[in-house]
């Protein structure tokens, strides 16, 4: 029996202590982690400089384009457009004002309309003003650009209302003949829709005229 214990005991023998093996993966291990952390650090202070450096530019671009006080070409393609939309708009109004604003010159007209509601009038006396309003700040804020205002009166050639209080003076719009299509309603409304396939050029249009006498 202690020839066989004698023989089994080496057998059980453990060492707690790390081997010179052992040492060297921990080592090796710990430099991966370190180079890994060095690594994402010098790729997030790359990325912090890409951003500020966009971010500088755009910054920069802004300024410039603050400092010479131009407008793009676009821009002013747009606001020139928009100005453009109030003075006609601007244009109709003022006929209506002029026959029935709270100072219009057709009494019939006005009684007409504050039948319908009695701030009429007054309604239409400030949608002149507003459309006049919008069409004077684009205008004057394209010339603080140092664009070209829109100026359509070249274009007032059409005839004046010969209306009671209407003024007779060149028109860029014209309330004897307001042609609206209105053929759009009856067409997206039925079978006849192209959204649905259909290959049919659809109702003939359909005009509506208000004349004032």
């Amino acid at each position: 029996m202690k020839e066989e214990k004698s023989l089994i005991a080496p057998s059980n023998q453990t060492s707690t202590e790390p081997g010179p093996s052992s040492t060297e993966e921990v080592q090796r291990h710990w430099q991966g982690v370190v180079k890994r952390r060095s690594f994402l650090k010098s790729i997030g202070i790359a990325t912090a400089a890409v951003s500020a450096g966009a971010l500088l530019s755009t910054e920069t671009r802004a300024q410039s384009a603050r400092s010479t006080g131009k407008l793009s070409r676009g821009d002013a393609a747009l606001l020139r457009l928009a100005a453009a939309v109030e003075l006609i708009e601007a244009d109709l109004w003022q006929q209506y004002n002029e026959l029935g604003g709270v100072q219009g010159g057709n009494p019939a007209y006005i009684a007409a309309l504050s039948n319908l509601d009695g701030d009429m009038p007054q309604y239409v006396a400030d949608n002149t003003d507003d459309e006049l309003s919008h069409a004077a700040f684009l205008n004057a804020y394209l010339i603080s650009r140092g664009e070209e205002p829109v100026d359509l009166d070249a274009f007032r050639t059409l005839p004046s209302s010969q209306a009671t209080g209407a003024k007779n003076i060149g028109r860029l719009t014209n309330l004897m003949k307001l042609n609206v299509d209105l053929s759009w309603y009856t067409r997206y409304r039925s079978t006849q829709n192209p959204d649905f396939g259909s290959n049919s050029k659809g109702p003939s249009k359909f005009r509506t005229s208000q004349p004032f006498h």
